[in-house]
């Protein structure tokens, strides 16, 4: 049976090169996560592909950031492919409005916290309030919870005080920044082991290189499943 926590980030060049990672990977995932990079490569097309053709769940993480009106009715737009998840950035105004965009679809509204590529003296650059990550990333899950967000994307170091809120439950905590043993950790800085993550408490665990450009990527998906079995 496929185990849908794991979550593959196609972080290829463009859609060709995608499909097919996502064919020599074939039963072995069942989820994949379609970025920024990819939209602008045929992602759209590719998403709706694997979702319909192929039977794939899809995380469309576009982050979108915009004024409400914007942002609902891109939402709108994208809720017709009848995808799985999609982030926004964490603003409960940028939330509400995606909600809205949403209706009565099944599609996730999924809120960015703070990146798991920031640390502190990133957040200083970019003139954000003083305090700790964590305590960031709570204040503002929270408020994403209360406008409405069907989950939070955080580092696994801040999924068990999410947990923690009394306005997480039932709701989903997907977390990027996840590495297995050994793994070059890239860009990432706030990063755990795909078991930690999920012993931790989050629901979806979000990994694209070290499988995406795995000598054996097979082998690498089965190896990350096996070790959260």
């Amino acid at each position: 049976m496929n185990d849908d926590r794991l979550i593959v980030a196609l972080d290829v060049p463009d859609a060709v090169s995608a499909l097919n990672l996502t064919k020599k990977l074939g039963d072995a995932v069942s989820f994949y996560k379609i970025g920024l990079g990819m939209l602008t490569g045929g992602g759209l097309g590719l998403a709706n592909e694997l979702k319909h053709e192929h039977g794939k769940r899809i995380f469309l993480d576009m982050k979108l950031f915009d004024i409400g009106a914007t942002v609902e009715s891109a939402v709108r737009g994208l809720a017709q492919f009848d995808l799985d998840f999609l982030t926004v950035h964490g603003d409960p105004q940028v939330v509400a409005a995606a909600k809205e965009g949403a209706g009565g679809k099944n599609l996730k509204i999924l809120a960015v916290t703070i990146l798991t590529s920031l640390d502190r003296t990133d957040l200083d650059g970019c003139l954000l309030k003083p305090g700790t990550i964590e305590d960031l990333v709570i204040e503002r899950a929270e408020r994403a919870f209360e406008a409405g967000a069907d989950g939070v994307i955080a580092s696994p170091h801040e999924v068990t005080q999410i947990r923690g809120l009394p306005s997480s439950e039932s709701k989903l905590v997907v977390t990027p920044g996840v590495r297995p043993p050994g793994s070059d950790l890239g860009d990432q800085k706030r990063v755990k082991t795909p078991a930690d993550a999920l012993n931790l408490g989050a629901d979806h665990i979000v990994i694209g290189r070290p499988i995406s450009r795995a000598n054996d990527p097979v082998l690498a998906a089965r190896n990350i499943l096996d070790s959260i079995s």
